[in-house]
């Protein structure tokens, strides 16, 4: 899988969550995640949730790292697993820096307070995957936690390498470790 810190910053909108966006901006093609900085509000008209919409429950955060991965021959079941894998990568990446997380599915929290945002959904030829971590919860609509506000990360780049490293290397082994196995 291909890996890349996007340098400039990017406002989240939703819309970026659709099929060949990392291919058509950033010339990736094939398995990718890109990770970013930048201010993130998604309307209820972008929102692919439809539990966030019947809800009313628009996300925003002023400066939020995010990670886009589209993944192709991958069915919709195994796309939540793959995002439920990118969500324990960042869970044991804060661990390893000694701040205590929990994780609710494929949220996670600080002191009870919201840190992430994230989706996996299925377009008409893959599978796609947003997450989004605050870096400072300031303005968030509800009770949230940031990386920068709460937890004192302060190296969002290197942060972002390392979250993007170690879900390309899982994802690659898992695929790796699928072809050196018998049938029986």
């Amino acid at each position: 899988m291909k890996t890349k810190l996007i340098e400039h910053e990017i406002k989240y909108e939703g819309w970026q969550l659709s099929p060949h966006w990392i291919y058509k901006n950033f010339k990736m093609q094939g398995d990718a995640i890109v990770a970013f900085v930048g201010e993130c509000e998604v309307k209820l008209s972008e929102m692919v949730d439809i539990e966030d919409v019947i809800n009313n429950e628009p996300i925003y955060s002023k400066s939020m790292l995010s990670f886009i991965s589209e993944q192709f021959n991958v069915g919709l079941v195994e796309g939540v697993f793959r995002q439920r894998l990118l969500i324990c990568i960042i869970k044991e990446a804060l661990e390893k820096r000694g701040i205590k997380i929990q994780r609710d599915g494929d949220d996670l929290f600080f002191d009870n307070k919201k840190l992430t945002v994230s989706i996996a959904t299925k377009s008409v030829n893959s599978i796609l995957i947003h997450t989004g971590i605050n870096i400072n919860s300031q303005g968030a609509p509800v009770k949230a936690s940031g990386l920068a506000s709460e937890l004192g990360i302060s190296d969002i780049k290197n942060f972002a390498k390392e979250i993007m490293d170690k879900y390309s290397q899982e994802i690659d082994d898992i695929i790796l470790a699928s072809t050196k196995v018998r049938g029986v």
